[in-house]
C-alpha cells in the first residue's frame, strides 16, 4: 500500500453561498483524510474556490463589485462554513491567485509549444449556468443544455482548441488497465458510452468573450476557459512549476503517494476525460483515483443555488450539533449513490442511531460500572460469560472491516460497520443481563461483562474519530480513558481498558422531539 494520500475536493463556485450539498462533499473528503492521518500516514487535504468565468463577472456585476470584490466576500463565507463544520484541509486554493495563474499560464504555453492547441473559430452553444459549450445535436430542438435543462446562447468565437484525439486511446488503455481510476463503474461506463463512443469533439479552452479570467501569454485578448483554469487547481495548490515544488515532489510526483479526487457526477466529464489528458501533454502521471459520489438531491431534483431548493447547513449545525450533520451525512447516503435529504430522515437518524443506540449505550455501561464497582472498570481476563467472544470478535472484525472499507472509499459501509458493533454491544447487555449476575452473586462474569461493554464501547469511539469530531472525546472523558490510550494503534488489541475510573458525564445527543424538529426544518427550507 501506499505510505502518502493527496485528497482533494472539487474548488467550489463562490456565485452564491454553499449549501448542504457541497458540505456533503467536503465532509466525507475530511473523513477520508482524518482516517488516514489516525492511521499515522502523511496525508494532504486540498479545497478551494474556482473564481473565474462569465457567471461571475456578470454576477459581480448585478452586485456592483469588481470580480475580485465579489470572490473575495463569497470566500470569506466558505471558509467560515468548513470553520463550523471543523473540516481539517491542509490548504484552500483560489484561482485568483498569483500562484495559480502562474501555473495555468505555464501549461497552457506548453500546449501552445507541443501543439497540442491550435487556433479556431468556435460555433455551436453554451450554457452560462454549466459553463459547457454544447454541439446542435446535444442541445436537440429545443435548445436546452443537457446538464442543466437551461436555455442556450448560441456562440461563436475565435477559441483555443484542445487536441482530444491525441490522447484518447492512451486515456482509455489506461481506464483498461487500472480499474479503480474512475469508479464507481457505472459512472466509466457512462463517460465511455455517452461522451466518448459517440465521437469526442476538440475541446474548447479560451474565450474572447469575457476578461475575468487568466490571460493566454501568448496571445492576452483570450483567458483561458474555466475548466482547464478549475482543473490545473490541483498541482498549481502544490506548487508546479514554481520555485517551490516541494509538495508537488511529495504528494504527486512520487509513485509512492495516492492522489484521489472526489468529485460530484455532475462534473466527472471534465475530471474523467479532459483532466487526465492535460496531465498527460504535460507529461504528469494520472491521479490514482476518481471517485464519482452521488447527488444530495430535493424531492428528485438535484439541490442546486440556481433553483433556490437548497438547505443551508449553518443553521443544523448550531441547533444539532456538528457531530449530528457530519454523521447524516456520512451514514444516510451511500457513498457513490443518489440521496434524498428530508428533515424526517435527518431527525430520525440522529435518534435512533446517536442518542438510542450509541449514547444510550454510554448511559447504561457508565451507570453499571459505577453502581456494581464505585466506577472502575473491571480489568480485562479474557472470555468469562458464553457471550463474550462473540462480542470480541466482532469488535476485532469490525476493525478490519473499517479499514478495508474506508481504505477503498467504501465510507458509508466502514460506519455501517461500527454501528453494527454498538447495536452488538447493546444486545450483549439484555444476553448477559448484568442485573441478574449481580442478584446472583456471579462477580467473575458481572465484572467480565462491566469490562467488555466499556472495551466495545472505546473500540467504537476510537472508530468514530474521523466522522465524530466531539462525542468521542467525550466519550473517553466518561470511561476515564487516558489521553496516550485515545490513539488509533490501540484499537487493534481488544481489552485494553481496565482500571478507569469512569465519570457520568450529559448525554452525548438528547433525544429530540420529532414532531418539532421536522417543522423547524422544514421552515428552514421553505417550499422545497
Amino acid at each position: 500500500m501506499k505510505n502518502k494520500f493527496y485528497i482533494t475536493t472539487p474548488i467550489y463556485y463562490p456565485s452564491n453561498k454553499l449549501h448542504i450539498g457541497h458540505a456533503y462533499t467536503t465532509v466525507l473528503n475530511d473523513v477520508y483524510a482524518r482516517f488516514r492521518r489516525m492511521q499515522g500516514y502523511e496525508t494532504y487535504f486540498l479545497t478551494g474556490a474556482d473564481e473565474h468565468g462569465l457567471k461571475i463577472e456578470e454576477n459581480a456585476k448585478k452586485a456592483n463589485m469588481t470580480p475580485q470584490q465579489f470572490v473575495d466576500k463569497q470566500v470569506e463565507g466558505f471558509k467560515k462554513l468548513w470553520d463550523l463544520l471543523q473540516i481539517t484541509n491542509d490548504d484552500f486554493i483560489r484561482t485568483s491567485e498569483k500562484r495559480h495563474h502562474e501555473t495555468v499560464q505555464h501549461i497552457f504555453d506548453n500546449m501552445i509549444k507541443r501543439g497540442d492547441v491550435y487556433l479556431g473559430e468556435y460555433e455551436g452553444y453554451y450554457c452560462v449556468h454549466e459553463e459547457s459549450f454544447w454541439t446542435a445535436t446535444q442541445v436537440g430542438e429545443d435548445k436546452l443544455c443537457p446538464e442543466c435543462k437551461r436555455p442556450v446562447q448560441k456562440a461563436s468565437e475565435e477559441t483555443y482548441f484542445f487536441k482530444t484525439d491525441k490522447y484518447l486511446d492512451r486515456l482509455l488503455n489506461h481506464m483498461e488497465k487500472h480499474p479503480k481510476f474512475l469508479t464507481p463503474i457505472s459512472r466509466k461506463n457512462e463517460m465511455i458510452n455517452t461522451f466518448i463512443k459517440p465521437g469526442l469533439e476538440d475541446l474548447s479552452v479560451s474565450r474572447t468573450s469575457f476578461t475575468w479570467g487568466i490571460p493566454v501569454k501568448a496571445n492576452p485578448k483570450h483567458v483561458t476557459y474555466v475548466w482547464l483554469d478549475a482543473l490545473t487547481n490541483y498541482i498549481s495548490a502544490l506548487g508546479y512549476s514554481s520555485n517551490h515544488e516541494e509538495l508537488f515532489q511529495k504528494f504527486w510526483a512520487d509513485e509512492n503517494s495516492e492522489i484521489i479526487h472526489v468529485v460530484g457526477a455532475d462534473i466527472t466529464r471534465f475530471h474523467a476525460i479532459y483532466w487526465p489528458m492535460f496531465l498527460m501533454s504535460e507529461g504528469i502521471r494520472l491521479p490514482d483515483r476518481i471517485f464519482v459520489h452521488g447527488l444530495l438531491m430535493m424531492k428528485d431534483s438535484k439541490m442546486s443555488k440556481s433553483r433556490g431548493n437548497v438547505v443551508d447547513p449553518v443553521p443544523l449545525v448550531k441547533r444539532y450539533g456538528v457531530d449530528a450533520l457530519r454523521y447524516y451525512l456520512v451514514r444516510e447516503t451511500v457513498f457513490g449513490s443518489d440521496g434524498q435529504f428530508t428533515p424526517e430522515q435527518f431527525v430520525e437518524r440522529i435518534n435512533v442511531d446517536l442518542a438510542n443506540d450509541f449514547g444510550n449505550l454510554l448511559h447504561r455501561s457508565v451507570s453499571m460500572i459505577n453502581k456494581y464497582y464505585d466506577g472502575i472498570v473491571p480489568q480485562y481476563k479474557g472470555d468469562i460469560t458464553p457471550f463474550d467472544k462473540e462480542l470480541r470478535e466482532l469488535a476485532e472484525q469490525t476493525v478490519k472491516d473499517y479499514e478495508a472499507q474506508l481504505g477503498d472509499l467504501k465510507i458509508t459501509e466502514a460506519f455501517i460497520s461500527v454501528f453494527k458493533l454498538i447495536s452488538a454491544t447493546n444486545k450483549y447487555i439484555d444476553n448477559t443481563e448484568p442485573w441478574n449476575l449481580k442478584k446472583n452473586g456471579e462477580d467473575e462474569k458481572l465484572a467480565s461483562v462491566m469490562n467488555h461493554l466499556a472495551n466495545a464501547l472505546y473500540v467504537a469511539a476510537i472508530l468514530l474519530q474521523p466522522v465524530l469530531v466531539e462525542a468521542p472525546s467525550k466519550l473517553f472523558d466518561q470511561l476515564g480513558v487516558e489521553e496516550d490510550l485515545r490513539d488509533y494503534k490501540h484499537v487493534y488489541k481488544f481489552g485494553v481498558l481496565g482500571g478507569q475510573k469512569v465519570n457520568k458525564g450529559q448525554p452525548l445527543f438528547p433525544r429530540l422531539n420529532v414532531e418539532d424538529e421536522v417543522e423547524y426544518i422544514k421552515s428552514l427550507m421553505g417550499d422545497n
